[in-house]
């Protein structure tokens, strides 16, 4: 049986990203065993897969805030011995930064990575012993896939499984049909305009589908309850964890969400998103896959309330 190491770190999207690769190598390497080197405030978003036998949690963001306590250290260690608890046939850093290249180095076996050419950062094409071309143009989900397909040796198909289950219960009763609304962002170049979210919500309101807005900072809690005033019978529910978020959009009748990890979550648990791009480009990260998506707008050019309507007739 191969075992595979595959180190995709963060972001919340990019872990999404990288869902289908392991998909395929699953699919395509008989007899696989596939752990995964994940941040661990998205260990939770690996642990849904259906592929992964185990999730390595690291805490490289959080440690590089405390390099000078005893406790990093040992925490340190003791993720080094969990990395080190076995020898790997292939070890894979799908990520191409040298922060997750460090991490694989780490790790007991053959290094594979992008070439200098194909990696986001060249430098950490450095650290592996096999390199490989991958074209930059290509959207996230195809370039780690490609690159997955060139590590083990296979041929790639068309079908793009993200291979997620959340097990959670939904965590709060809805009266159906209900919308997800993902208003939040972690950078305000991203946010859709509050007004026009109240629009939306009143539009959907009227068509007696019921608004949810999550949220995942008490600022972002603050500007739903802003927005969900305006909306008639928008709920503004409780902190949730992204299993239950998972869980919950699975029932969602749509989603709608700006540039966000959790809108390709969504997409992931096979949701219906639109997704409305204000500060970035859908070309290479938007939402790919799926059961139903739309990508509108583009970096300084959000979409209208009119053309995420038009988006969403099908489903109204």
């Amino acid at each position: 049986m191969p075992r595979i190491l595959v180190v995709k770190t963060s972001s919340l999207g990019d872990v999404v990203h990288n869902c289908p690769a392991v998909v395929d190598i699953a699919r395509h390497v008989p007899g696989a065993v596939i752990d995964w080197v994940v941040e661990e405030s998205f260990a939770e978003v690996v642990a849904m897969h259906r592929a992964v036998r185990r999730v390595i949690p690291v805490a490289v963001r959080r440690w590089r805030g405390g390099l000078l306590s005893p406790g990093t250290w040992a925490e340190f260690g003791k993720f080094r011995a969990a990395l080190g608890s076995e020898r790997y046939d292939f070890v894979v850093d799908s990520q191409g930064l040298v922060k997750s290249a460090l991490v694989s180095v780490l790790a007991r076996g053959p290094k594979h990575g992008f070439d200098r050419l194909s990696a986001r950062e060249p430098f950490a094409a450095r650290f592996y012993g096999t390199r490989h071309a991958v074209a930059v143009g290509l959207h996230a989900v195809e370039r780690s896939r490609r690159l997955a397909a060139a590590t083990l040796g296979y041929a790639l198909d068309d079908a793009c499984d993200y291979g997620l289950n959340p097990a959670a219960p939904v965590p709060l009763v809805v009266p159906l049909p209900f919308a997800l609304l993902l208003t939040m962002s972690s950078r305000d170049d991203k946010l859709w305009a509050e007004e026009h979210w109240r629009a939306l919500g009143v539009a959907l309101a009227g068509r007696r589908i019921q608004c949810l807005l999550p949220w995942g900072t008490e600022e972002e809690r603050r500007r739903c309850v802003r927005i969900a005033e305006a909306i008639g019978g928008a709920l503004v529910p409780h902190r949730m964890s992204l299993t239950e978020l998972a869980s919950l959009a699975r029932k969602a009748r749509f989603v709608v969400a700006v540039d966000t990890g959790l809108a390709h979550l969504a997409a992931a648990v096979q949701v219906p998103v639109v997704g409305l791009y204000c500060g970035s480009d859908p070309a290479l990260t938007g939402l790919y896959g799926g059961k139903w998506v739309r990508n509108l707008g583009n970096a300084g050019k959000p979409p209208a309330v009119a053309e995420v309507l038009a988006a969403l007739e099908p489903l109204l």
